[in-house]
């Protein structure tokens, strides 16, 4: 039988500047400009940001990115929650500017259950003999992934999904709302079918969809692909003309999304739009985050794709389109709203991750410099 075991807190061996403290966790800022005052505790809309009562929660994945700003959410709330992960990363780790006694708190009372999610005897077992109340699925991907956890959890509470905006069908027509067209072949379809099997199933659940996501520790390069740009006073290569749009949202606004759900009646079945409040261009994007991180504007180099064969590389971390989806079922329903604008969620990142010299993959200027070089070449 599974064992539930409480992750063991360390004392870091290192101190920082108050300075850098993100008031996420409650410390107040020296630099307003970075960001914004967040009470998670209010009334919003009308509607409690505090679920009526403390749950049972089980959280699969939570270790690498959204699920570690969630799970220090839930914790503060006063819920027990349960990480399902393969124990491969640390279950609590001290993040950038978080207090030290927040951090100890967090970690005295976070709970693992360590198996493979893939493993589907395992997990009915040992989440049956558990009977968690709700279940924040973060890492699924495919629809065969979450019937055992439906299977042993009958008494079930809430079904809280996280899925993707990249379930919609490209369209002319924009922003995307939740009730548009679905594409059954896009990359993201096990998520489209997983939502398609909870609303099957005679379960509460909650269904939310970001677009990009970023943020300190994000694991997909956002950002970080144009942090590393700007730290070596490079140019910035962007495909055609640089107008295309898109949206981001901060992983906070989206943690803050998540915790708004539960419990809320009047997101029971129901998908979410989540992301920033305004769109942005490639252009205007490559501008934000320099002036979020403190750069010169940098100097931006068109390309067309076309002209180029970059191999099996990508040589620009976005979808080469018009994409962003109105976020206003959310902030109409939950009462939710970004606290984050655009480069003071950029400076977030930046100070608390890229700009302490952190960051999830190394500088790959490989597909940079082959665009570049043709450029000089037509520039000669």
């Amino acid at each position: 039988m599974a064992r539930l075991v409480v992750a063991q807190y360390k004392q870091p061996a290192f101190s920082l500047p108050p300075s850098s403290l993100s008031d996420f966790h409650g410390i107040k800022l020296n630099t307003p400009i970075q960001y914004k005052k967040r009470v998670v505790h209010q009334t919003r809309g009308g509607l409690q940001v505090k679920a009526s009562s403390a749950k049972k929660i089980l959280i699969m994945g939570g270790t690498r990115f959204i699920g570690i700003f969630l799970s220090r959410l839930l914790v503060k709330e006063g819920h027990q929650v349960t990480l399902f992960t393969r124990g491969k990363a640390p279950i609590s780790q001290q993040l950038p500017g978080e207090a030290d006694s927040d951090y100890a708190d967090f970690a005295s009372k976070i709970l693992h259950l360590k198996g493979d999610r893939k493993d589907f005897d395992f997990v009915k077992t040992s989440l049956a003999a558990e009977g968690f109340d709700v279940v924040y699925d973060i890492n699924g991907r495919e629809a065969d992934e979450v019937e055992p956890i439906l299977d042993a959890l009958p008494k079930l509470e809430q079904y809280i999904y996280c899925s993707s905006a990249g379930v919609y069908l490209k369209s002319d027509l924009l922003p995307h709302f939740e009730t548009d067209a679905v594409d059954p072949k896009s990359r993201h379809k096990g998520k489209l079918e997983t939502e398609s099997l909870l609303e099957s199933r005679d379960v509460n659940w909650t269904s939310l969809r970001p677009v990009y996501i970023y943020g300190p520790l994000n694991y997909n390069p956002v950002e970080e692909w144009f942090f590393h740009r700007l730290k070596a006073g490079r140019p910035i290569p962007i495909p055609n003309s640089g107008n295309q749009i898109t949206q981001l949202g901060h992983v906070k606004d989206l943690a803050t999304a998540f915790l708004l759900v539960l419990g809320n009646e009047k997101a029971s079945k129901q998908v979410f739009n989540i992301s920033g409040e305004k769109y942005v261009t490639f252009d205007g994007l490559a501008r934000a985050c320099a002036k979020g991180a403190g750069f010169p504007e940098p100097k931006l180099v068109h390309y067309n794709p076309k002209e180029f064969d970059f191999g099996k590389k990508k040589a620009f971390p976005f979808r080469d389109q018009h994409f962003f989806a109105s976020i206003e079922k959310a902030k109409s329903l939950l009462g939710w709203k970004p606290e984050f604008d655009l480069v003071e969620g950029l400076a977030d990142s930046y100070n608390l991750d890229f700009g302490r010299g952190t960051f999830r993959k190394e500088a790959d200027f490989f597909t940079d410099d082959i665009i570049l070089s043709k450029e000089l070449v037509l520039q000669s």
